[in-house]
């Protein structure tokens, strides 16, 4: 299972979430280019020393990032607000990419294409979306779930 972050904005954020890539045990991609540099003191603050302990891949580009998949083989898992499929009755495998968008302007059409899947977590009506570390750890918790233990 692994997390990609497609043009993150928000330091806090991608710190938050690279922090639990490496407590879930979770490969982790940035797909450029992100808002800030990784030398931004509140990603690191957010990240910690948990930073050191995530496996953590940088992509210069989405077409480059979507060329190491085409060789990878994996499936594209895109979370989204303008998706139909509740992300809790989707059937996870243990090679799933899980994509999130940039916290401004989610994904482009080109990556919304590219997706195996579109899948969202619902909310109550009228309020927009959760905080995409928030998100993370819902869609991840799940998949992991599904994937580590299918009986359940």
């Amino acid at each position: 299972m692994q997390i990609a972050l497609f043009q993150p904005d928000i330091p806090q954020n991608t710190g938050t979430i690279l922090r639990l890539c490496a407590c879930l045990g979770l490969d982790a991609h940035i797909i450029e280019p992100a808002g800030f540099p990784v030398s931004d003191r509140l990603f690191r603050r957010a990240g910690m020393d948990y930073l050191d302990h995530v496996r953590l891949t940088r992509h210069v580009s989405w077409a480059t990032f979507e060329d190491w998949r085409a060789g990878q083989g994996q499936r594209l898992l895109l979370f989204t607000t303008k998706a139909a499929t509740d992300y809790r009755d989707f059937h996870y495998q243990s090679s799933d990419i899980l994509l999130f968008g940039r916290e401004s302007a989610g994904v482009t059409d080109a990556v919304v294409e590219a997706a195996d899947a579109r899948l969202v977590i619902p909310i109550n009506a009228g309020l927009r979306s959760l905080n995409v570390a928030m998100s993370v750890a819902m869609a991840a918790g799940e998949a992991l779930r599904q994937t580590r233990n299918p009986q359940v």
